[in-house]
């Protein structure tokens, strides 16, 4: 797997250097710069160019680490079990139908690779890319609820971008390989 570039991205030597290092290292790219300076496209465009599917987690100030991994939604269960028949719903007993998957699990549990985008990580709170260090190392989290381990069954090739609207930890930094 090797990026060249495609007709509707032009890339820098340097910047195809830094893809296909990623590649390599299966490390995040981490890729800095102004708003509309064409990050996002990039992943768009390797994704495309390497014929792996896209997966985009679009961050906002109040996202949360833990919606990439997945939500439990015990609401939606109280309801149905006080709403559902006598004998107490065959919905309700299993907890699976209350999981709601987020993007990293749809990532790490794909039949083929994918391409990952976490668009804006600088928009997060301080302890979002922190929060993200274990499960971005070990392609894998455990979810409580359901009492499994979900581990990636490929790699991801993972892109992040960054605005540099705020600084990112070190520790963080230490994982990825930017430009």
């Amino acid at each position: 797997m090797k990026f060249t570039g495609t007709s509707n991205y032009v890339a820098t030597q340097d910047l195809m250097l830094s893809v296909n290092a990623a590649i390599t290292l299966q490390r995040p790219l981490l890729v800095k710069g102004e708003p509309g300076t064409g990050k996002t496209m990039l992943a768009e465009e390797v994704s495309e160019a390497l014929g792996m599917p896209l997966l985009q987690w679009h961050i906002k100030s109040t996202t949360k680490a833990q919606q990439g991994l997945y939500e439990y939604d015990a609401v939606s269960r109280l309801r149905d079990s006080q709403l559902s028949d006598v004998d107490g719903g065959e919905r309700v007993k299993d907890i699976n139908n209350y999981i709601i998957k987020g993007v990293l699990w749809q990532a790490f549990t794909a039949d083929q690779p994918v391409a990952l985008l976490i668009d804006e990580i600088d928009k997060a709170d301080i302890e979002f890319p922190n929060d993200l260090l274990r499960e971005i190392d070990r392609m894998e989290f455990y979810c409580y609820e359901t009492r499994q381990l979900i581990q990636a069954k490929h790699r991801p090739l993972v892109f992040i971008t960054s605005n540099n609207e705020k600084e990112l930890p070190d520790a963080f930094l230490r994982r990825c390989f930017f430009h």
